[in-house]
């Protein structure tokens, strides 16, 4: 009989030493899974917003090619309307230098048919030029073209376009850095993987947690980033 009794003695030591090692491991594996499930969490939204980034680079690539095409169409069109004005003021300038040649000729009539050749917008500065008694007054403008009632439409027209081309040509500007920023937080996201990698390579908990931890910083920081710009 206690033969039998120091059997169950030793049995019931050997189960409680058994349970001793089995909490430790039981612990471990625990973390372990644990970890592990962060990890995939961490990398599918990495994956997702690493996507997300990318399309949106694209996009605003697109976006700032878009805005400098039509930005150089507007400069070209301003120009060949710029040309057109030079050329408006240069027949009228023409017209102006023969009805003084016909004034002081003393031909009245030829002085009427060129006034009828004069553009709208001349016609009306000229009529002004003419109040200031321009052949008495020495401080009469020069000419039409110098008073403030004229206005050469082509060319201001030729103004309105340049301005808006600069306007799209900065927007474009603006496009292209939208388009770097994304590009950024796509190399940020990228970051987060390697960290992530990295940690999975240690056994070691505490290393490994802080890895973690570094690359979710990481994450979120860029997440807030990404949130923040704006979308096409």
């Amino acid at each position: 009989m206690p033969e039998a009794g120091d059997s169950n003695i030793e049995f019931a030591h050997e189960l409680s030493h058994g349970h001793d090692h089995a909490g430790p491991h039981l612990t471990r594996e625990r973390w372990h899974t644990i970890v592990e499930v962060l990890e995939v969490i961490l990398l599918a939204i990495v994956a997702v917003a690493t996507a997300y980034s990318g399309f949106q680079a694209a996009k605003w690539d697109a976006e700032e090619a878009h805005r400098y095409g039509e930005s150089s169409t507007l400069y070209t069109r301003a120009a060949t309307e710029r040309t057109a004005g030079v050329q408006v003021l240069a027949a009228d300038a023409a017209m102006f230098t023969a009805w003084l040649q016909a004034h002081y000729d003393n031909k009245p009539q030829l002085q009427e048919d060129l006034e009828h050749r004069f553009s709208p917008d001349y016609t009306v500065a000229f009529h002004a030029w003419l109040k200031t008694d321009p052949f008495t007054n020495d401080d009469a403008p020069v000419g039409p073209a110098a008073m403030p009632e004229y206005h050469n439409r082509v060319a201001e027209e030729a103004d309105k376009t340049t301005n808006e081309a600069d306007r799209i040509f900065d927007s474009g500007h603006d496009a292209a850095h939208e388009a770097e920023s994304y590009v950024r937080d796509t190399v940020l996201f990228a970051l987060v993987l390697f960290l992530v990698a990295m940690a999975q390579r240690f056994t070691r908990r505490s290393t490994r947690i802080s890895m973690n931890a570094l690359a979710g910083l990481i994450l979120v920081l860029v997440l807030i980033s990404l949130l923040r710009l704006p979308r096409i």
